[in-house]
């Protein structure tokens, strides 16, 4: 089973719904997903960086750029278990402002991918074991999988900040 980093972008209000109401913010997950099929590009509202979000963070760590985009900003925490976290895969999810969005989005555009990843192999990834370390093990493309999903992410982290709003992020 593979660890999935999940996004749904939200507006202000729903942010703060979202913190007033934590099992709202399932149920309003629910509800969009149900549509995002009929959306356009710009209008999507869901985006994951499938099992690219560790190798993201370590990239961006690296270069001393926002991490809290991959490993989330507030915990949402409430109505779920007993100790008050909802968890929906692995842990609760966590709610990035709209301000944070927008700056690791600024910050993000201004160092290309190449930087990024420049005099690093696929091996110093599982090295460094960062998951998922078979991956990089086994696969020499596995710095294209990672720049597919830097574009896809960045692409992603533009929109949001350009709408002003914030993310709800999480791991299933």
């Amino acid at each position: 089973m593979s660890i999935i980093g999940s996004y749904l972008r939200l507006a202000p209000a729903e942010i703060v719904r979202a913190r007033e109401e934590p099992g709202w913010a399932r149920a309003f997950k629910a509800e969009q997903a149900a549509g995002e099929r009929l959306r356009g590009p710009a209008e999507l509202r869901f985006h994951d960086t499938d099992k690219a979000w560790a190798g993201l963070a370590h990239l961006f760590a690296r270069h001393g750029l926002p991490t809290e985009v991959i490993h989330g900003g507030e915990p949402l925490t409430g109505d779920g278990d007993e100790d008050g976290d909802e968890d929906w895969g692995y842990g609760p999810p966590f709610l990035l402002a709209p301000d944070v969005v927008a700056d690791a989005a600024r910050q993000l555009a201004d160092v290309p991918f190449g930087a990024l990843a420049d005099g690093l192999a696929p091996a110093d990834l599982a090295a460094a074991e960062v998951y998922p370390t078979g991956l990089w093990a086994r696969d020499p493309f596995a710095l294209e999988y990672l720049a597919a999903h830097h574009a896809a992410l960045l692409r992603y982290l533009t929109r949001t900040a350009r709408y002003r709003h914030g993310l709800l992020l999480w791991y299933s």
